[in-house]
């Protein structure tokens, strides 16, 4: 025995002596993940940084005879437009990623206003595709709402309620969308359900000193992409549907050294498995709620997708400050709603709303829960303010949305189907300039 240990010993100072002199190798495979992150964070931040981007206020006209279809025309297009994946250079070097449009529904003292935010070298794409479809409307640059607000809120004077917005379920599931509000099919145009008009009826009660912004960021995903998480997304979606389809999966098969090495430990050849065919097909047994959910997740699949973010605030002066308010966007969001497909939901990790933990409710102390509450406020305001995915620069928190479910979001309603009374119109309609006109 002792022999033996005397042996090993040199082995064991050598390796000892190896690991003072190289230790640090071995820091190399441990951070060299976090380095890559932070690196790319960096990166990316100064890119960001570098972006001109523009908010355009869209006035609507009276009388709006397109159906909500002509929205989701508009999206497909912007999709196109904007969609710029970054190469490996761009990723890396120059922190390029793929720029977001953000859609904002506002009211301010009781006035709802339509936003689009777009960086500034995509706003004649934004535009045309807007006037395409909507040639009555009138698109103008303007000031950042959020420059006339206190840029520390919560504070003494002013506080604020909201939450970043999640799905149910798995996001291959699609959402309530215009095509089940049966817009298309009511005849005349006052007999048309467009949840829009709940929340425009809504935003124009609030008072002088009180806001609330509903924001959608949508960032356009494609194949090219260097993460291929639109081809990972459908991947997945093929497999969610052939489950449900309860079509048989085919296992992987084995190699011949696998097989081979079984043979060799059990000694037992494996006969082939006579397959039992059915009469009837997976297909044929499903119920019709379940043929109408995959119908759903194909239908959504076959559209283009946006990587999406939905998220709310209310805010105001304390004194004017009716904290119900809030409700006005859980009401329009809950409208989306489908039993047997999906549903937005606040995300609980951005809500700002704090649950007292069970032992603090125990012990009747609370003394951390209004700094946790003052965090959550000022991280939620300041994503907003920074047009961020709630949990930046990590990807957690979007979800994925096609056209047909972002222009069910967001689109513009006629004064018929919304009669909202602080929604500024347009009175006159504007043609555009004939071209025999003669010009200087």
């Amino acid at each position: 025995m002792f022999l033996e240990l005397s042996s090993i010993y040199p082995f064991l100072s050598t390796l000892l002596q190896i690991f003072k002199n190289w230790w640090w190798i071995l820091l190399f495979f441990i951070l060299w993940k976090p380095f890559l992150f932070l690196y790319w964070w960096w990166r990316v931040d100064g890119f960001l940084k570098k972006q001109q981007m523009v908010l355009l206020e869209i006035k609507l006209p009276k009388e709006i005879l397109k159906p909500i279809r002509a929205m989701e025309v508009v999206f497909s297009s912007i999709h196109g437009a904007v969609y710029q994946p970054p190469d490996l250079w761009e990723k890396w070097i120059d922190g390029q990623v793929q720029l977001s449009i953000g859609l904002e529904m506002v009211s301010i003292d009781g006035q709802p206003h339509f936003f689009i935010r777009t960086p500034k070298q995509y706003r004649d794409s934004v535009e045309s595709n807007l006037y395409a479809q909507y040639p009555e409307i009138e698109i103008i640059e303007a000031d950042d709402y959020i420059k006339y607000v206190p840029q520390s809120i919560p504070n003494k004077d002013w506080d604020l309620f909201g939450s970043d917005y999640k799905l149910m379920r798995d996001d291959h599931y699609p959402i309530k969308t215009y095509s089940e509000f049966e817009t298309e099919r009511e005849k005349e145009e006052e007999e048309v359900v467009d949840p829009i008009a709940t929340l425009l009826e809504g935003m124009a009660k609030i008072k002088k000193g009180e806001q609330l912004w509903i924001q959608f960021l949508i960032d356009p995903i494609g194949d090219v992409d260097l993460t291929k998480s639109l081809s990972k997304w459908r991947k997945s979606g093929e497999e969610l549907r052939d489950k449900l389809a309860r079509r048989p999966t085919l296992g992987r098969p084995k190699s011949m050294i696998q097989e081979a090495a079984e043979i060799l430990i059990t000694g037992k050849v494996e006969e082939g498995k006579k397959e039992e065919k059915e009469i009837f097909p997976p297909e044929m047994k499903l119920t019709p709620g379940e043929r109408e959910v995959l119908a759903a997740i194909e239908k959504k699949m076959s559209k283009p997708i946006f990587k999406t973010t939905v998220r709310f605030i209310y805010l105001g002066r304390r004194d004017v400050w009716f904290k119900p308010n809030f409700r006005l966007a859980f009401s329009f969001l809950n409208q989306y709603t489908t039993g047997n497909l999906n549903a937005l939901f606040p995300e609980g990790r951005t809500f700002t709303k704090i649950r007292k933990a069970l032992i603090f409710q125990f012990l009747n102390i609370d003394f951390i829960r209004g700094r946790r509450h003052y965090v959550r406020c000022r991280k939620l305001f300041r994503k907003y303010i920074k047009r961020l995915s709630p949990f930046f620069p990590n990807p957690k928190g979007t979800f994925m949305l096609n056209t047909e479910e972002v222009a069910s979001l967001f689109h513009f309603p006629s004064e018929r189907v919304a009669p909202a009374p602080g929604l500024s119109r347009i009175e006159a309609k504007k043609r555009r300039v004939p071209p025999s006109l003669p010009v200087e």
